[in-house]
């Protein structure tokens, strides 16, 4: 099992992630394009125990009851989510790996929330919401 590490945008929080890394996906929708300040996140998700914080401190923030998305408290760069349906899962932003390109988003979600200036032409499937048999 391959362990990748990632960071923040100012390098004083680092952590790592172990395998397997699924829900590979762009999330289109309002909180995550808030969240992140773009017009998408793409995430990957895996186990709490496969995610580790090495250095930093990675800040909290409850955005509902049932969401909790973390980030750095020294830059601010968003790192993670939670959501209470998914418990014992913690997706991170695939771009903050050190080396972004060893994993690739299989699927577009939330479009019904996509910017109208933003074009999906990379074949992958697209989701209005999430997948029929994901959490949240």
């Amino acid at each position: 099992m391959a362990t990748l590490a990632g960071r923040c945008y100012c390098s004083k929080l680092r952590f790592s992630v172990e395998g397997p890394v699924r829900n590979l996906c762009v999330c289109h929708c309002e909180s995550c394009r808030r969240a992140a300040g773009a017009a998408f996140v793409a995430w990957g998700t895996v186990d709490d125990r496969c995610f580790q914080v090495l250095s930093g401190s990675l800040s909290l923030i409850r955005i509902s009851l049932e969401v909790e998305r973390g980030f750095c408290d020294a830059c601010g760069t968003s790192l993670t989510y939670r959501h209470a349906r998914r418990s014992g899962e913690i997706d991170f932003t695939l771009v903050s790996l050190d080396d972004p390109t060893l994993l690739q988003p299989q699927a577009h979600i939330w479009v019904q929330d996509k910017l109208p200036w933003v074009e999906i032409v990379d074949g992958l499937p697209r989701y209005e919401t999430v997948p029929p048999d994901a959490g949240a």
